[in-house]
């Protein structure tokens, strides 16, 4: 079977699939993504470079889109060349968010093509405006957002089969689609992702932290309002006050991954940092930036409390695996943390933007960490259960590629009759 990826940042939510299909020899496999896509075992990589587009000149609810169509054009190259090369796939895994997957049934119109449906823009129930701390984006910009969703339609037309990694992101896509979309996540490796009684984590300082200490660990890609750091940084100087021993970790970056961008010249991190500094210990509040991936789940290791909290928006990896290293998790009440987190169960669950309920239940979860035991257990159970890459989610994967390759249930009509290129042998 030939599979082809097609992914901007491949291998991203493929590397776990690709690596395991990489084990089997009647799989060849190749994958296009921009130029900072990754090399795989396994997988022949095509790269395309994307200049910079001038889209002034194009309206402005067609931004978006313009440059999209750009991306599709390098992709239309590499297809063609992959055609030329003989290598004609049976399947197509590929996101839809970037453009990429407009010329696939120009070039491959018999393939079967598996749609990564990882989130679908709205205005209801999902993360624009949903936080009243931040301007409405007026009605140019509802239509805007609207727009942002053009490519997934088409590619959603095109598509035999989709899957989404949760059963809330599969609900943000119009109802007529959902039906073709499987609900599979791509696993969480929980033999790394455990706990260890004898982890510990340094600090800059020097200063070892183990389990023995009272940590309070915050993780996000980004350090961003979406992400509920806000939120998390002013229920700081409460916790700091009742907890005059409690180290507080917060992982991640400078940058911004999601929603609005911060004032001009200054990140987020600095903007919410700055509005509790004077209220704060200093010395007990960590900034890590991003870490090496054993470095993050050695200070999850540790963790006596985990906040996680997000918009109603895609469900970060963090919260998994922090379940899975056994974390007492204090997560936002929002629709994507409640499908895993059940309060009082495996986990707790607080209103977005109640920061001092935050701070309270920090503060009770530190103060009295053997009462919590269970709750830990439930949480990696949660995780081992549902979401164990190999147990679970991998076979899931790999029934759902041999169902969609072979055409057994999914959809039929968009590409039957078709003239293709001529399949290698």
């Amino acid at each position: 079977m030939n599979i082809l990826f097609v992914h901007n940042n491949f291998p991203g939510q493929y590397q776990r699939i690709a690596r395991a299909l990489a084990r089997d020899p009647q799989v060849r496999m190749a994958a296009i993504g921009s130029s900072a896509a990754q090399e795989m075992k396994g997988v022949s990589l095509l790269k395309y470079a994307l200049r910079d587009v001038d889209v002034s000149a194009t309206h402005p609810f067609a931004r978006r889109f313009d440059v999209e169509c750009h991306r599709a054009e390098q992709v239309l190259y590499l297809l063609s060349s992959l055609a030329s090369s003989g290598f004609v796939p049976d399947l197509i895994m590929a996101h839809p968010g970037w453009g990429e997957t407009l010329p696939l049934r120009t070039i491959f119109r018999d393939a079967h093509i598996l749609l990564y449906c990882e989130f679908f823009y709205g205005m209801q129930g999902r993360d624009v405006g949903f936080d009243p701390e931040f301007p409405e984006i007026g009605i140019d910009g509802q239509v805007a957002l609207h727009l942002k969703n053009a490519s997934t339609l088409l590619a959603l037309a095109d598509c035999d089969r989709g899957v989404s990694p949760m059963a809330w992101q599969r609900s943000t896509f119009p109802e007529k689609y959902q039906q073709q979309i499987e609900v599979i996540h791509e696993g969480i490796d929980v033999e790394t992702a455990k706990p260890d009684p004898d982890a510990s984590f340094r600090l800059s300082s020097g200063r070892e932290l183990r389990r023995s200490d009272e940590v309070i660990t915050f993780v996000a890609r980004n350090l961003e309002p979406l992400r509920g750091y806000h939120v998390f940084m002013r229920a700081v100087p409460r916790i700091m006050a009742k907890r005059p021993h409690a180290q507080i970790l917060v992982i991640g970056g400078d940058g911004l991954s999601y929603g609005a961008p911060p004032p001009q010249g200054k990140t987020w991190k600095s903007v919410f940092f700055d509005e509790v500094a004077d209220k704060i210990d200093r010395k007990r509040l960590h900034f890590t930036g991003r870490l090496p991936y054993l470095e993050y789940l050695s200070a999850l290791q540790i963790s006596s409390a985990h906040v996680y909290l997000t918009y109603p928006f895609v469900l970060s990896w963090s919260l998994l695996e922090a379940m899975s290293a056994g974390c007492v998790v204090i997560g936002s009440d929002t629709a994507p943390v409640r499908e895993v987190v059940k309060d009082n169960e495996n986990g707790h669950l607080v209103p977005f933007f109640d920061v001092e309920q935050l701070a309270e239940r920090v503060i009770e979860t530190v103060s009295h960490p053997r009462r919590y035991d269970p709750m830990r257990k439930r949480a990696r159970q949660t995780i081992v259960d549902g979401y164990d890459m190999t147990r679970v989610c991998l076979p899931k994967m790999m029934t759902l590629i041999q169902k969609t390759a072979s055409g057994k249930g999914a959809k039929t009509g968009a590409h039957k009759g078709s003239v293709s290129a001529k399949r290698s042998k």
